[in-house]
């Protein structure tokens, strides 16, 4: 039923087979539509997604922090987002009691 197929890599360009046994596996997923790059390449990308995550890759650069004032206690605080002035603000240790309710 399947046949082995010669498909083009859309990354490199090269011809690569797309065997019988990788046809009926594709089937068996419930997967339509046929590979379009070769092994090399899509494991080149694999890797390229996994070792490139935001929290594993360390690219991302440091978080802005801002200084405020907490509503509750009065002390001084860092918070990693641009207060508007329309809502309280907590040090960290006025918000988390306050998250527990």
């Amino acid at each position: 039923m399947y046949k082995d197929e010669t498909l083009t890599c859309v990354d490199c360009a090269r011809p690569f087979v797309f065997t019988s046994g990788e046809q009926q596996f594709f089937a068996q997923k419930g997967f339509t539509n046929k590979p379009s790059r070769c092994p090399d390449c899509r494991a080149a990308r694999k890797s390229q997604r996994e070792g490139g995550g935001y929290a594993s890759s360390g690219s991302r650069a440091p978080r802005e922090m801002y200084t405020v004032t907490c509503s509750r206690c009065g002390n001084e605080a860092q918070v990693p987002f641009q207060p508007r002035g329309d809502r309280p603000v907590y040090c960290r240790d006025c918000f988390q009691p306050a998250a527990r309710y």
